[in-house]
């Protein structure tokens, strides 16, 4: 017998079997398939998917064998991967001086013996699939072709199945920032929304004790003080709102009538403007997370109210049931928003560019959030609009 020589690149050939973390894991069954159809084609009792280690081989899969290593400087696999040919064959190994005395000759009769090396896209050799017979024997020409390109179906796993590892350490990394920074974003915003409103106070104060004493420029830099931390303060409140979004999507569900909704949410509104805002007709009964949905239609509305220049403003408002959701279309005759802009809208921090009715600029949380609310609703949500005639948002929820 002969033991097989190491490969001169052994330490990067080792670390990248190692790469693939398959080394004395469970079977699966994408494997157990490839072995079990290998066999079947090559006509043998044995069929194996290995792993060479730095002292055993690692049997991935083992077909008509009940263990699942062996020691490397009796493998046969340790001498097919020094081979570079396209497969490596031993058609009698009781004449081979590499394995005539080998245990595995001698004990379990292994007499023949055909490996294909599974190269990795870097070049090193990893294992073997390979096949194994109580007898001398040869492989016809489509069974060797067979037989390469099955081994070239396990690389194929290999690769995906580290693909997979990767995506899903990057998903869990990112998924762990992205709670950092909710976490963080949370703490920020409450500790400075209490600043913002001391210093819009102050301003008051100062106007309404020393305002006498000011120019119309003092009197304009206390008022721009004030509205930057009105716009500050907005900015605040819609990030905490973006980012508790999960949790309010999270809610229990509610059994109430959609009028209900809709005239509280006018009420929240306080409106003070000219404007008319026509409910459904049908007043539902709704199942579903009334807390959710209503920051959807509070946004949704808010933004009909801000985002118009006609002097008396009309909004619309319908709801319908429909293959087990619930559909909402809230149009309104504002400003539009330009073609270009509709498949940004929903991105976070991406405004239209438009002031509102105020001259304010919004902050692009908003409509991010609604988005966010919807989908985790099982819902969709789409807009259209035309400048100068106004928008319609039609979004859906799943009725709970």
């Amino acid at each position: 017998m002969i033991t097989p020589n190491f490969p001169v690149d052994e330490e990067q050939r080792l670390a990248a079997v190692r790469s693939y973390s398959l080394l004395d894991t469970l079977p699966e069954k994408d494997f157990d398939n490839i072995t079990a159809l290998t066999a079947n084609i090559c006509d043998v009792p044995i069929s194996l998917v290995t792993l060479l280690d730095a002292d055993r081989n690692f049997l991935k899969s083992h077909y008509g064998l009940n263990f699942n290593e062996s020691p490397r400087d009796l493998s046969f696999c340790g001498h097919a991967i020094l081979d570079e040919s396209n497969i490596f064959i031993v058609e009698d190994a009781r004449n081979d001086p590499r394995f005539q005395d080998n245990p595995l000759v001698t004990e379990m009769n292994a007499i023949f013996y055909a490996g294909v090396r599974l190269v990795n896209s870097e070049g090193y050799p990893l294992g073997t699939l390979c096949v194994f017979d109580t007898k001398p024997r040869m492989l016809s020409k489509s069974q060797k072709k067979a037989l390469i390109s099955m081994a070239y179906q396990v690389v194929n796993l290999f690769e995906a199945r580290k693909r997979n590892r990767t995506l899903l350490a990057v998903q869990q990394e990112l998924k762990e920032k992205n709670e950092e920074l909710k976490n963080f974003a949370g703490i920020v915003s409450h500790d400075m929304k209490m600043p913002l409103a001391n210093m819009i106070i102050t301003s008051d104060i100062l106007r309404s004790k020393y305002g006498q004493h000011l120019d119309k420029q003092g009197q304009d830099y206390l008022e721009y003080i004030k509205q930057s931390s009105f716009t500050l303060s907005e900015y605040i409140t819609g990030l905490l709102e973006h980012y508790e979004s999960d949790k309010t999507a999270s809610l229990n569900n509610e059994v109430f009538d959609s009028n209900d909704l809709f005239e509280e949410i006018i009420e929240l509104l306080n409106i003070n403007i000219d404007c008319e805002i026509n409910l459904p007709e049908t007043n539902l009964e709704m199942q579903a997370n009334r807390a959710a949905l209503e920051q959807i239609v509070l946004n949704l509305v808010g933004n009909s109210l801000k985002y118009n220049d006609k002097p008396r403003i009309r909004i619309d408002i319908e709801c319908f049931e429909k293959d087990g959701s619930y559909h909402f279309l809230i149009s309104d005759n504002g400003m539009g928003i330009a073609k270009n802009k509709l498949s940004q809208i929903f991105d976070l921090f991406t405004t239209t560019g438009n002031l509102d009715r105020n001259g304010k600029k919004g902050n692009g949380i908003g409509l991010s959030t609604v988005k966010k609310l919807v989908t985790k609703l099982g819902g969709e949500i789409e807009v259209s609009s035309k400048i100068g005639k106004g928008t319609t948002f039609q979004f859906s929820i799943k009725k709970k």
